[in-house]
């Protein structure tokens, strides 16, 4: 087996942390990342002096800042949020349910934005959460613009399921994602919790890519789908010219 590298080992420590762990002591540092605590000391060291780890009184270590900084640099990040976000908040005002702006990452959905009402639907999402593709609205926009090879590959592999309703049959996937391409919509019915639907629409950059993902999630019992298919149609589109997309 090869040996990690220096940049693989430091890579490891940051990975160490995620939603489920947030803050980690030096010896939990250690053991996820599969790391000596001698090696683990040296290395939260140097990223701490960095600003990538920050360490508080009682020497436990967050994520510093310094990524933060970073992060915002990334054009489907911070920079999408803020051209997006006045669509997002216009869409809210019509629903006064769940908004969410996603972009895709591998299998996965990233969120970037979350606009949530005290009496909306609780759901499982946060910035910077993942989801995989085919069990959410946004993540079924995406993925029915991905093209061919994303779609085959993806189909190929574990579909995850979360509910009795989350798709699982690759067949079915293919016929939904067909329809979405045909409406221009996506919807996901149930699939990360029993009492939640979601509608989304993809989101084009300046060459006509699908690059992010608009959806509104509502309670269930509640739906009205074709009440809510214009509205995130709409949020869409305004994105998607803020970004430069002509149609």
């Amino acid at each position: 087996m090869t040996a990690p590298t220096a940049s693989g080992r430091l890579l490891s420590v940051l990975a160490a942390f995620d939603h489920e762990h947030p803050a980690l002591c030096l010896t939990d540092i250690s053991r996820r990342a599969g790391l000596s605590l001698t090696t683990t000391h040296r290395l939260a060291g140097a990223l701490t002096a960095w600003g990538a780890l920050e360490r508080d009184d009682s020497g436990v270590y967050h994520v510093g800042l310094r990524l933060w900084e970073l992060a915002a640099l990334a054009p489907r990040g911070l920079a999408l949020r803020q051209i997006a976000l006045p669509y997002l908040e216009d869409l809210y005002e019509a629903t006064h349910e769940n908004v969410q702006l996603a972009v895709r990452d591998g299998r996965d959905v990233v969120y970037t934005e979350w606009l949530s009402g005290r009496s909306a639907v609780g759901v499982h999402i946060r910035v910077g959460a993942r989801w995989p593709l085919h069990a959410t609205g946004v993540g079924l926009a995406l993925l029915a613009h991905g093209g061919a090879e994303l779609q085959d590959a993806y189909c190929a592999g574990d579909l995850a399921s979360f509910t009795p309703y989350t798709i699982t049959d690759p067949a079915r996937l293919r016929r939904v994602l067909a329809e979405v391409r045909r409406s221009g919509v996506a919807v996901s019915d149930r699939q990360v919790t029993e009492d939640a639907l979601s509608v989304a629409a993809p989101v084009r950059g300046a060459d006509g890519t699908v690059t992010a993902a608009v959806s509104v999630v509502v309670p269930y019992a509640d739906a009205q789908v074709p009440v809510l298919v214009p509205a995130v149609r709409l949020a869409a589109r305004g994105i998607s010219r803020a970004l430069g997309w002509q149609p």
